[in-house]
């Protein structure tokens, strides 16, 4: 593969065919599947609240044990390339989304800025933006439920 290829793999490759370093690198760590989600049974709509699990490090940004984390929240999704007709539910800014629907990722993205910070500064991080979900009993989540601008 030459160096073109190997810098827009996300362009030329498949989900399906990423090696886990590719896969993994498409996580500009916005955080935002790690915020708490409701969906409504009825319609299938998934709203976003502002409570990110209680693994997420909402200073630094990130899942304190990414290693564990599905050991340590049962509900922990891991994404995997064969789910991606379920992907409706990640937000329409995230890289998985956006190459499965065949759609560019953002300038601020870390693979395309070369700048892992940028996704902060261009406000698509929930650091800073979100707290706990240990301060809200679940059926306070609702009150919750938060439109991110895109």
């Amino acid at each position: 593969m030459d160096s073109e290829s190997r810098e827009v793999f996300w362009k030329v490759k498949s989900l399906a065919e990423m090696s886990f370093s590719e896969w993994e690198s498409l996580c500009d760590d916005c955080g935002r599947c790690c915020l708490q989600k409701l969906e409504d049974a009825e319609s299938g709509e998934v709203f976003y609240t502002d409570l990110a699990c209680k693994q997420y490090d909402l200073e630094k940004g990130g899942c304190r044990d990414y290693k564990n984390r599905q050991n340590l929240v049962a509900a922990c999704i891991k994404l995997e390339a064969e789910d991606v007709v379920q992907f409706h539910w990640l937000p329409s800014s995230c890289a998985y989304r956006l190459v499965a629907e065949g759609s560019a990722l953002p300038e601020w993205h870390p693979l395309r800025s070369g700048r892992p910070l940028a996704v902060r500064e261009a406000g698509f991080s929930i650091v800073g933006n979100a707290i706990s979900e240990e301060l809200f009993p679940g059926d306070e989540w609702e009150e919750r439920i938060i439109q991110w601008v895109e």
